[in-house]
């Protein structure tokens, strides 16, 4: 039983020392240089909550072109590597959150200027909230890599 126990222990050690062994040999620091990951890998952004706001556009064709606008921006953002993510929430909810953006600046001014563009929320069809959050700077490969793997345009 001691053997067994033995045996353990240095399989533990082992694995331990070789995940370790495994996170030194990947680092790249020209990949964190190159996305100004700080060292812990991180980067800031700025969070945009989107939220409906109490303008409600009734004609279909109105809201659909407006929404539209707002998948053209979101475009336009993310080739200029602006956009890092964005995305919808899938139901209602009580706090009227309708989506998400990062956006790579911290620059509140660049960011409002980036949303001036966007015609749902210039409409007033949708209010954006802004905030500073930190977070992986590997975000900033997600569009490269959703493009890979993307089929269809929304």
């Amino acid at each position: 039983m001691k053997n067994i126990a033995f045996l353990i222990v240095i399989l533990n050690l082992t694995s331990a020392s070789l995940i370790a062994q495994q996170h030194e040999k990947q680092y790249d620091s020209l990949l964190a240089n190159q996305l100004d990951a700080d060292a812990y890998g991180n980067s800031a952004y700025t969070f945009v909550m989107l939220r409906t706001r109490s303008i409600l556009e009734e004609n279909k064709q109105i809201r659909d072109s407006l929404f539209a606008g707002h998948m053209a921006n979101m475009g336009v953002m993310a080739e200029a590597g602006k956009l890092v993510l964005a995305g919808p929430f899938y139901t209602n909810n009580k706090d009227q959150f309708r989506g998400i953006f990062i956006i790579n600046s911290t620059d509140t001014t660049e960011v409002r200027e980036l949303l001036k563009a966007d015609p749902a929320i210039n409409y007033g069809l949708l209010q954006a909230d802004l905030y500073p959050w930190y977070g992986s700077a590997a975000l900033k490969l997600l569009n490269d890599n959703h493009q890979r793997i993307q089929k269809e345009d929304f």
